[in-house]
């Protein structure tokens, strides 16, 4: 198919402007609802892994759960709680565990930096914690083994708290109290622009808004009620030759005999959160992917249905053409060649239409939109795919017309 016949079918096509628009709205929205859905199903996607990141997806939790003070008398009876001997046993019988995380709520009285007093929250946590919610310095260091043993009264901030506290002066060596102790700045988190504070359900860290100390640290300098559990979160990160999900049953089966039976942990499985993550965005692909498709259908019969009209208006044309010696093929090359235009064109508007789509929805619904070159490109192709489909029946009847009855015909 040459240029020749591309100029010839856009001249033909302009004249007849008002029928060639509305038969290419069809594939204008079919193309926009499969380029609008790509790029919220492929940001979704991203911002998914962006999210269950900071739980890992090679990791199984265990969370203390928030028990009613009368009930958990009743449960410390046989139960004492989530305790960093449980995340020592896991470690040792959970298979493919190769290191254990933990933390501990410190329950925030004020925090004081100068004159001011600013809200927060702050955390005692293992050396482990940070590579296990794929934390990364901006500045400073991470808590090491050497301040619990010493009980160093130092501590890393999240980069909102950071800022929250000094602006855009330099953290580092900087004094700030906790509660009834002075504590030295020796690390700032990196800004991890977290969008959400939960995923599936699950709460997440927020870490960017917290304070954290060393585990013994934390234990040592600040007080806690004995009817509390030991610790509030166990992380295991696994070697990833073992299915978290084989992991997980494991230490579920662990927790509930060193814990008598009694109900007062949340077994938490990223991997599989993110699965059920997924599995809905599949459902929400296929249905938009329906809808998407009746569009383009809708959009081929219309195509068909102008080029049958574009026929049956230019039977005399055609008859002369074959008079003159052209050959069938050369008739069904000029009127696909009108059809491709038509899906091509559709194709291009409907690209640019589900992209204004997609941001105008991340906007209004708080979604993230990611590009996929491929994605484009398989939208277009098979929005030309469609237009050439149904544009073949209505070439081969131009095609077919006999030469005498065309030139004898009134169109």
């Amino acid at each position: 198919m040459n240029l020749a016949l591309i100029r010839e079918a856009v001249t033909e096509l302009q004249r007849r402007k008002l029928r060639t628009g509305l038969t290419l709205l069809g594939m204008v929205f079919g193309v926009a609802a499969i380029v609008a859905m790509l790029a919220v199903g492929e940001g979704s996607k991203r911002e998914a892994l962006r999210l269950v990141a900071e739980l890992g997806l090679d990791n199984v939790l265990v969370e203390s759960k928030a028990i009613d003070p009368e009930k958990l008398k009743d449960i410390r009876t046989r139960s004492l709680g989530l305790s960093a001997a449980d995340g020592a046993a896991a470690l040792a019988v959970v298979p493919g565990a190769v290191s254990v995380s933990m933390k501990k709520e410190i329950k925030v009285d004020q925090l004081v930096l100068g004159q001011r007093v600013v809200p927060a929250r702050a955390y005692a946590v293992s050396p482990a914690y940070a590579g296990h919610g794929g934390l990364r310095l901006a500045s400073g260091r991470w808590l090491a083994p050497a301040d619990s043993a010493t009980l160093a009264p130092v501590c890393v901030l999240g980069a909102r708290l950071a800022r929250s506290l000094f602006g855009d002066a330099p953290a580092l060596g900087r004094q700030l109290k906790l509660n009834h102790v002075w504590l030295e700045v020796v690390g700032v988190l990196q800004d991890r622009a977290q969008s959400k504070s939960d995923f599936e359900g699950v709460k997440l860290g927020l870490d960017d808004e917290r304070l954290f100390v060393a585990w013994e640290t934390g234990r040592a300098r600040f007080n806690f009620k004995r009817i509390e559990d030991e610790v509030d979160g166990i992380s295991v990160r696994l070697d990833g030759k073992v299915a978290p999900d084989q992991a997980a049953r494991v230490l579920q089966a662990l927790i509930v005999q060193r814990h008598g039976g009694a109900d007062d942990t949340n077994l938490i499985v990223p991997m599989g959160l993110y699965r059920q993550n997924q599995q809905t965005q599949r459902i929400f692909a296929i249905v938009m992917s329906s809808i998407a498709a009746v569009s383009l259908l809708v959009g081929g019969i219309g195509i068909m249905n102008i080029m049958l009209a574009n026929v049956l208006e230019r039977r005399r044309e055609v008859g002369l053409k074959r008079a003159l010696g052209a050959r069938r093929r050369d008739v069904v090359e000029q009127f696909l060649a009108e059809a491709l235009v038509i899906a091509v064109s559709g194709a291009l508007l409907g690209v640019v239409l589900g992209a204004v789509a997609a941001y105008s929805i991340a906007a209004l619904a708080g979604w993230s939109v990611a590009w996929s070159p491929f994605s484009l490109i398989a939208a277009v192709l098979l929005c030309v795919a469609v237009g050439l489909a149904f544009g073949v029946f209505p070439a081969r009847q131009a095609a077919a017309l006999d030469p005498i009855a065309a030139l004898r015909s009134d169109g």
